[in-house]
């Protein structure tokens, strides 16, 4: 589920959507509008492996745990680390 395993791609993994969400957040957004930009990036060159909104919210969770995103009044933005 972390990693990708035989059973989960790449681009389904959480480490890989993480870093799609990473690549896309180079300025603070809010919850929503990354939601948004991810699911137009993964519908253009991933468009037969989209992902749902628990599964991005799941990806978050990830990324903060490891301080590579932070929430600040609302917005997210990537750490300084």
């Amino acid at each position: 589920m972390i990693l990708p395993t035989k059973h989960v791609r790449g681009d389904r993994a959480l480490i890989g959507v993480g870093g799609e969400i990473l690549r896309i957040l180079q300025q603070p957004m809010t919850v929503s509008r990354l939601w948004d930009e991810v699911r137009g990036a993964r519908a253009t060159y991933a468009p037969s492996s989209p992902i749902g909104y628990e599964w991005f919210v799941l990806t978050l969770d990830l990324l903060f745990l490891m301080r590579a995103v932070e929430l600040d009044r609302g917005v997210l933005k990537r750490t300084a680390e």
